[in-house]
């Protein structure tokens, strides 16, 4: 299976994640911005995940929201950017409760010979105390997860 790669810029104040699928570019998109196909992948396997809003246009509103088994509930949102199918999605990202850190996400979706994809999804925030916060929150290890379970995903819809 594919693995993410990981690279920090402290003086950009932001960090880029990097990975291959096996699958067209239109497809990875398609799962990247269909309120049906996110909460099949959007974060880790044990919470269950919720599209509240996906408005899809320059100016649009996203939000998830997550629930545990013990139904502790974590919400999180931004504004859209840039759109700009099937290569370029920019967004702003916040974690509701920690309002007012927010952070700013670029994602290029990369064709690839073989009808594979390269995600490079950088992440900037608005300071280094924020990075740095995100880095030690284990954000990693649930971004490994969550494009695991997309490439799972994507082996499905393919077929």
């Amino acid at each position: 299976m594919n693995k993410n790669n990981l690279v920090v810029d402290r003086s950009a104040r932001s960090y880029t994640m990097s990975r291959v699928f096996s699958a067209p570019r239109e497809l990875v998109w398609k799962a990247s911005t269909d309120p049906e196909l996110m909460p099949k992948w959007w974060g880790p396997s044990y919470l269950t995940t919720v599209v509240d809003k996906m408005d899809l246009k320059v100016g649009g509103v996203w939000r998830m929201i997550q629930t545990d088994s013990q139904g502790n509930v974590y919400a999180f949102n931004g504004i859209y950017k840039e759109i700009d199918p099937p290569s370029r999605l920019s967004m702003t990202f916040e974690f509701e409760p920690m309002a007012g850190h927010i952070s700013t996400e670029t994602l290029v979706f990369e064709e690839l010979p073989g009808g594979r994809t390269k995600i490079i999804a950088t992440t900037t925030f608005n300071t280094l105390e924020d990075l740095e916060g995100m880095l030690q929150s284990g954000m990693e290890s649930g971004a490994v997860e969550s494009w695991d379970r997309l490439e799972e995903l994507l082996e499905t819809v393919k077929a």
